[in-house]
């Protein structure tokens, strides 16, 4: 049996930190990767924005990392927004 392609459309976190948050979706052998939006921590955001995806797969890893050394992050809260495409491939 084999599993729905689902389409990755949004991650809505709540992060609190310092410095840029890279983000994006990578499938689980690393064939296909997608780099979503950089964006600017607080430690005090506020608010939860949701941040666009645009990634399709059976699977995926999100990865969520800082470029510079001295950035930090806290993740308190991951939502991944998904939706069923298909439920088999061809062939």
């Amino acid at each position: 049996m084999a599993e729905d392609v689902l389409h990755f459309g949004a991650v809505r976190l709540r992060v609190n930190g310092s410095g840029n948050l890279c983000t994006g979706f990578w499938s689980l052998d690393n064939t296909d990767i997608y780099d979503m939006e950089q964006f600017e921590m607080s430690n005090s955001p506020g608010q939860e924005p949701a941040h666009l995806g645009n990634f399709v797969g059976q699977r995926a890893r999100l990865r969520v990392e800082t470029l510079d050394k001295d950035e930090v992050f806290r993740v308190n809260r991951i939502i991944i927004y998904t939706k069923p495409m298909w439920t088999q491939l061809d062939g």
